[in-house]
């Protein structure tokens, strides 16, 4: 073998070696700063625990919790909903009236991948991995439609066609967007997570196995 060609292949196995060394959250410290210069964190909570006590404290927050978003979220969903955010709350935050107009700031693409970065480092251990799969399972499907209804207060798409409340998030495209872990977890111990909150705790109402075909059904929604 020529000398050239042994540099050019220590070189590519250079190359390789560094790229196997990157972190897996490369680009969480600049999506940091990135949050904190387009002034995020006056609108979203970024350390937990959870802060609020009474339904004062909630209702001076002016956006959703993001101390355990790498818990909730998918990576792909957030660096396509910076860059375009679709409304996902019908009604604005903490109201029951007003309709969301949706002015939620845009991200460039490159900025949308190092704040999504960081936000998926933010975690809560009182999530774990690989604890439910999602899948459209009937017995899931019994208790979101029949057993809790909980159409009433999420939109979801039936027959190709939007149905549902407004009063809470929409949940069409929780397949894309939501970690069913976090849905999970979320349903056993809701506190950790809201302290004040509108939705009903389901602990004590329906068993821990259907929390699991609850949460793979809600994870499983287009």
């Amino acid at each position: 073998m020529s000398i050239s060609k042994v540099i050019s292949s220590l070189a590519l196995s250079a190359f390789f070696l560094s790229a196997s060394s990157i972190p897996a959250f490369a680009g969480v410290a600049e999506g940091k700063k990135a949050f904190e210069a387009k002034k995020c964190v006056q609108c979203h909570q970024i350390e937990g625990p959870a802060r609020e006590k009474t339904i004062k404290d909630q209702l001076a927050k002016k956006g959703p919790e993001l101390w355990y978003a790498g818990s909730k979220f998918k990576k792909d969903f957030l660096e396509k909903w910076l860059v375009d955010p679709k409304i996902i709350r019908p009604l604005e935050y903490n109201s029951i009236t007003k309709k969301n107009t949706g002015n939620h700031p845009k991200l460039s693409p490159a900025e949308a991948i190092e704040v999504a970065a960081y936000l998926m480092s933010l975690k809560s251990t009182d999530v774990k991995d690989g604890v439910v799969e999602p899948r459209d399972n009937p017995k899931g499907r019994a208790i979101f439609i029949k057993k809790q209804a909980c159409y009433g207060c999420h939109e979801v798409i039936v027959r190709g066609n939007k149905a549902g409340g407004l009063s809470g998030p929409a949940l069409t495209g929780a397949s894309k967007r939501l970690n069913p872990d976090w849905i999970y977890a979320y349903m056993v111990r809701p506190k950790i997570f809201k302290p004040v909150k509108d939705m009903p705790d389901y602990t004590g109402y329906i068993n821990d196995a259907e929390m699991k075909d609850l949460s793979a059904y809600v994870g499983s929604l287009d």
